[in-house]
This record gives C-alpha cells, sequence and structure tokens, in this order.
C-alpha cells in the first residue's frame, strides 16, 4: 500500500471521514465540529462548522440525486456529534460554485451523543447508534423516526445497512452483535413500537400492534389482526379459544407461539425497567452515579469512571474532546443528595 496524498485540518483532531461512491471526494470530521470537502488530491473544496462539541461521525449515501429543475447532482450526507445530534446535509456540484454542503435538516431523536451512522444503499433511511443504548431508523425525505431499537444494554458502537438484503446489523459496548431483518412492505413511519418499557401495551394501537408482531417474527399475521382490530388491549386479552374460534387460525402450533409471545410480553411488562433521569448517568458509563464528581470541563462523572479515563493518559474531557485545564475531581454533592432522594422515592413506589 502507498500513501498518495496527505492533507491537515486547522484545528482539533480528526475523527470521521466518509468517501463518496465515485471515489471523487471525501468529507472529513473533527473533534472541533468541523466537516471538510477535500477532492482526490487532498485540495480543501469546503468547510463548514457543523457540530459545537466535536463531530464523532460521518456517511454519505451512495446514490447521487440529480436536481431535474436546475440539472444540479447532489449527495446525501450525515453528520454526528457530541450535541446529542444528526444533521443531514446536502453535497451540491455546480457549475457557478464547484461544491457547496447545503443543511437540510436536525434529528434529535437521541438524548447523548451519537456515535455511528450509516445509509441504507437506497439512500431512503439512515440508521444512527447512541450512548443512549439505542439504535434509531429515520427516514431521510421527513426526518422522522421510523423505528427504535432499545436492545443493547450498553452504548451502540457501530451499525450497517446490508447492500442488497433487508437486514441491519449494530453492535455495542455490550459486547453483542445484533441483526435485524427490516420488514419494507409496511408503512410504519410514526407507528412502530419505540420500546415496551416507554409506552403502555394497552395503550398500543393497531400499527402498534402490527410492529410488535413484525419484530416477534409473526408478520404473517398482521393481516389477519388488522382485519379484527386487534390492538393492545385486545393483544393482552387473546385466549386459545379467541384464537381458534374469532381469528381462525387453525393450527395448534402456530396459536401456542402467539401466546407464548404475548406471555413473554406480559412478562416483560411485569418487569419494566425504571427510566433514569439523564442527567444522573454517567456519560462515561452511561450508568447511574453512585460517587459523582466535577470534572475541569464542568460535567459530572462517576468518580471510578472518571479516573480511569484520567489514568490512561486521555486528558481530553470526554464530552468536549478539549484539552483539560486541571485533573482535579471535586465531590457533587448536591447531585448525590438529588441522586438519593430520587432512589428513595423509587423504593416507595415499589
Amino acid at each position: 500500500m502507498v500513501q498518495t496524498q496527505s492533507g491537515n485540518v486547522k484545528d482539533g483532531s480528526l475523527v470521521a471521514c466518509a468517501f463518496s461512491p465515485n471515489g471523487n471526494f471525501f468529507i472529513t470530521g473533527s473533534s472541533c465540529g468541523d466537516l471538510t470537502i477535500w477532492d482526490d488530491k487532498m485540495r480543501c473544496l469546503y468547510n463548514e462548522k457543523a457540530h459545537d462539541l466535536g463531530v464523532t461521525c460521518c456517511d454519505i449515501s451512495s446514490q447521487p440525486i440529480s436536481d431535474g429543475e436546475h440539472g444540479f447532482t447532489y449527495f446525501q450526507m450525515a453528520s454526528c456529534g457530541q450535541d446529542n445530534q444528526i444533521k443531514l446535509w446536502l453535497i451540491l456540484f455546480t457549475d457557478f460554485s464547484g461544491v457547496e454542503l447545503k443543511y437540510k435538516c436536525t434529528l434529535n431523536a437521541h438524548s447523548a451523543p451519537v456515535l455511528a451512522c450509516a445509509f441504507s444503499c437506497d439512500g431512503q433511511m439512515l440508521v444512527s447508534g447512541s450512548v443512549d443504548k439505542r439504535v434509531i431508523i429515520h427516514e431521510t425525505s421527513t426526518g422522522n423516526t421510523l423505528h427504535t431499537l432499545s436492545q443493547h444494554s450498553r452504548y451502540v458502537t457501530t451499525c450497517a445497512f446490508a447492500p442488497c438484503r433487508p437486514l441491519l446489523a449494530t453492535g455495542s459496548m455490550d459486547k453483542t452483535v445484533n441483526i435485524w431483518q427490516l420488514d419494507l412492505k409496511q408503512p410504519y413511519a410514526g407507528n412502530t413500537v419505540e420500546n415496551e418499557s416507554k409506552l403502555d401495551v394497552e395503550d398500543w394501537s393497531e400499527d402498534d400492534v402490527s410492529a410488535w408482531l413484525c419484530a416477534e417474527d409473526l408478520a404473517d399475521f398482521v393481516g389477519l389482526f388488522k382485519k379484527n382490530n386487534i390492538d393492545g388491549k385486545e393483544l393482552l386479552n387473546l385466549t386459545k379459544e379467541s384464537l381458534t374460534d374469532e381469528l381462525k387460525i387453525e393450527s395448534l402450533g402456530l396459536r401456542s407461539k402467539v401466546l407464548q409471545k404475548i406471555e413473554e410480553l406480559k412478562m416483560k411488562m411485569i418487569s419494566l425497567p425504571v427510566t433514569i433521569p439523564d442527567e444522573f448517568l454517567c456519560p462515561i458509563t452511561r450508568e447511574l452515579m453512585k460517587d459523582p464528581v466535577i470534572a475541569a470541563d464542568g460535567y459530572s462523572y462517576e468518580r471510578e469512571a472518571m479516573e480511569n479515563w484520567i489514568s490512561t493518559k486521555r486528558r481530553a474531557s470526554p464530552m468536549t474532546n478539549l484539552p483539560l485545564p486541571f485533573l482535579m475531581l471535586t465531590p457533587n454533592r448536591t447531585l448525590k443528595m438529588a441522586i438519593n432522594r430520587w432512589l428513595e422515592t423509587q423504593q416507595k413506589c415499589s
């Protein structure tokens, strides 16, 4: 392998890069929040301040789009940041201005820094993974959330669509890789069950039930359940008799499978996880803090996690990537008291 070109950014560290499908240009993101477009000769074509707290990742859609009215060609591009945001951009190529990065919209579905993103092969969807442990699939044309997947127990660090099959892979610090089958026939926009722990199943709509059926490998029943107007309340009341007599499911094996999935759903409802306020979670571990301390960047962290961070000679802030002016950690007693009061309230409720 031979190095052909080299270039430098003005400030910060380079933390992300992505090539265009034709290889004629690529884009980089820096810890200072800049996005820079380069040509294949390493000439800087365009620079844009995108994320205040620093860029974490970026991706370019593999499908160029032609503007029939003006004859311009553009690519979709996504950038993610420490500011919890995803920004969608259009990279425009015109005769008079050369190249331009045009802002399209901001996606605010995540509640913590976004660590990974990837376009689907047709550019119609964007998947993202975050420190908030969630995987979110967005519709690029509208910015709407299509699916929210919450099966990972630690923050999600990578994600990718299969190029020729309706599959999605996600990886996490919980040491697991999940493969998801996408049902492209179902119009889920805005109707997907985001997380069983965040939505009372009794309040599910018929579309929410359809989404659950697909997630549980029961997609063949979507039409039948919709025909019989099965919403969340009806779903929980289904029995062996109603599946046989009312829904006319003749196969004993299929009836048993549906009932088993419903029982599993009821068990999840009984043991729903408590939603912890985000300010009580350590930004490094995303776990409830026991001994919160304030670092020089003004953010609070779990003492052990921050001490481990510093001991690895990382003298930059975990949140901003900027150098820490000093390494002293100050106990955050006010936050600790607030966490203890919240824990006492949870114990009384249980």
